[in-house]
C-alpha cells in the first residue's frame, strides 16, 4: 500500500500497513511512542496470533485485556481505537472504538465493558469479534491516543465522529498488532476421544 507513514512503519508490518488507519492520519512522528507511551496486552506480544477466545471462533468469546502506560503529561483522555488492516476500502474495517479512558497509565482488563464505546463495522457498540474465513489470515492494529481535552462524544459515535472531535488534540500515541487466521469455530461440543 502507498502513502503510509514512515513513523509507523517500524511498528506495523507491511501486511498491516494500511494508509487509512486512524493513527496514520491522527499520529505523527512526534507523537507515536511519545515520553514511551506504549499500548501492550498481558494476552498477547506485539505480532502474536490472538487468541480464539477473543474471536467469533470461540463461544463466550470477549475483548482481549489491553494495558497502557502513563501518557504524555497534560493528557486528558485516552482513546482506544482498533482496526482491521486487511480490507482494501479507504478506511478499515472497524472492530472497537473505546473513548472515556482516564489520561493515565491504566488497563481495560478481559472482557471488561469500556466507560463509552461507538459504533463498530457491524453498527453495534460492542468488541466486534474477528472472524474470518478457515485458512485466511486478517491484520488487527490496536491504536491507543491521549488528548489534551476530554471528549463531549455521547456512546453510539461513529469512526468519523471520534476522529473529527480528537484531529489536532493527540498527545501521544501508540500501536499493538496481531494477526488472526480463520479455524474452524468451536461448537462447543465434546468428542469421546477428547476423554481418552
Amino acid at each position: 500500500m502507498t502513502d503510509f507513514p514512515e513513523w509507523l512503519s517500524k511498528k506495523v508490518p507491511a501486511v498491516a500497513r494500511h494508509p487509512g488507519l486512524a493513527i496514520a492520519s491522527l499520529g505523527d512522528a512526534k507523537t507515536f511512542g511519545r515520553g514511551s507511551f506504549a499500548l501492550t496486552s498481558p494476552a498477547f506480544d506485539a505480532g502474536d496470533e490472538l487468541d480464539p477466545c477473543f474471536t467469533a471462533k470461540e463461544e463466550d468469546a470477549v475483548a482481549p485485556p489491553l494495558e497502557w502506560s502513563a501518557p504524555p503529561p497534560g493528557s486528558q483522555e485516552l482513546i482506544v481505537i482498533v482496526e482491521d488492516a486487511t480490507d482494501a476500502g479507504k478506511d478499515p474495517a472497524i472492530h472497537w472504538l473505546v473513548w472515556g479512558l482516564s489520561g493515565q497509565r491504566g488497563k481495560l482488563l478481559e472482557g471488561e465493558l469500556p466507560p463509552r464505546a461507538g459504533k463498530n463495522g457491524a453498527g453495534n457498540s460492542e468488541w466486534l469479534l474477528p472472524d474470518p474465513p478457515v485458512g485466511e489470515t486478517r491484520h488487527y492494529v490496536f491504536q491507543i491516543f491521549a488528548t489534551d481535552l476530554p471528549l463531549t462524544l455521547m456512546p453510539g459515535a461513529s469512526r468519523d465522529e471520534l476522529i473529527a472531535s480528537i484531529k489536532g488534540f493527540v498527545t501521544g500515541c501508540d500501536v499493538l498488532y496481531a494477526p488472526f487466521t480463520g479455524i474452524e469455530a468451536d461448537d462447543g461440543t465434546f468428542d469421546e476421544d477428547d476423554f481418552d
